[in-house]
């Protein structure tokens, strides 16, 4: 990192905490003592009012009610935020209403030569959803749905909630804790802990019709809640290793429930953990099913007899 790009984001980082030490701006910025005291005091000659606490915990805060020198971009970092505004067309994010005030914003920050950048950049590069023809035309809406938002707002005061959700002709509230939010398959996922079932579930976010805060009185403990994952975890019965033909395939296709991790940093390798009930005949034809859809790059560590015995039974059939 050149100097003038570290003083800048030293500057930002002590102003973000109320206190500071030599040795953490060393530890943080990987530089020597003697380089971060000479950061230090070039940035107190720029105008950031510093205090220095003398003792043996001492230390550096920034005064209260001080202001930051304006923001200043490098080419880099302009293209590197134009790019992100631009891959996340069409991917159906929260706050995508703000974007364009962020963009018109960002805009305003530049230079005309580097604004001249960015229009070309926007005329080559196209993203997943867009279409080639004519990339200001997304394929899909580019916002979410609309209870997105209000499932972020919520979750920003509190984890444990009561929802509702649309089922084929009825709707079905019940309490959860909320344990992630991703994005999988194009569609925003719930991860959370049924606490009137006390397991885990996925709920995709296009199937609520109202979420809000459950009641403090109801409440299963946080600890609690992971103590019981936790066990359920441990009945995991269904154990494979992927190579990568597998994950390919594993990508086009899973099971809602069903997750991997990589067990190499190139993502060549994976491991599959799950638990199958072998009640529920509809779940062994389904995942016997979608196992042989994996292909042959699955190694078997561990599976139910009844899903081995489904398999072997169509590649029986598949075979006369």
């Amino acid at each position: 990192m050149k100097k003038v790009e570290r003083i800048n984001v030293i500057m930002r980082y002590i102003n973000n905490r109320a206190h500071f030490t030599i040795s953490e701006i060393m530890r943080e910025f990987n530089i020597s003592r003697s380089t971060a005291i000479r950061d230090i005091r070039e940035i107190e000659a720029m105008g950031m009012p510093l205090v220095a606490e003398v003792g043996r915990d001492g230390g550096y805060f920034v005064m209260h009610n001080s202001v930051l020198p304006d923001v200043r971009f490098t080419n880099h970092e302009v293209k590197a935020l134009f790019i992100a505004f631009m891959a996340t067309r069409n991917q159906q994010l929260p706050y995508l209403k703000s974007r364009q005030s962020l963009a018109e914003k960002l805009l305003g920050l530049i230079s005309e030569n580097q604004q001249d950048d960015l229009v070309l950049l926007n005329q080559i590069l196209l993203f997943e959803g867009t279409n080639p023809h004519n990339p200001d035309l997304l394929d899909l809406s580019d916002l979410p749905h609309p209870m997105l938002e209000t499932l972020i707002q919520t979750l920003l005061v509190d984890r444990y909630l009561f929802i509702t959700i649309r089922e084929e002709k009825t709707s079905t509230s019940y309490p959860i804790y909320l344990l992630h939010l991703y994005r999988e398959k194009s569609a925003w996922l719930i991860e959370g802990f049924d606490l009137k079932e006390e397991k885990k579930k996925i709920i995709p976010v296009d199937h609520l019709t109202d979420v809000k805060p459950y009641p403090e009185k109801k409440r299963m403990s946080k600890k609690k809640i992971l103590e019981k994952i936790s066990k359920q975890e441990e009945a995991i019965n269904l154990v494979l290793e992927l190579g990568p033909k597998a994950i390919a395939q594993f990508k086009k296709y899973h099971p809602l429930k069903v997750s991997i991790s990589y067990t190499n940093p190139y993502q060549t390798t994976a491991l599959l953990k799950t638990f199958i009930d072998v009640k529920k005949h509809e779940e062994l034809t389904e995942m016997s099913n979608w196992l042989l859809f994996l292909g042959t790059e699955v190694k078997v560590r561990e599976i139910p007899g009844e899903i081995l015995e489904g398999l072997q039974e169509k590649l029986r059939l598949f075979c006369q």
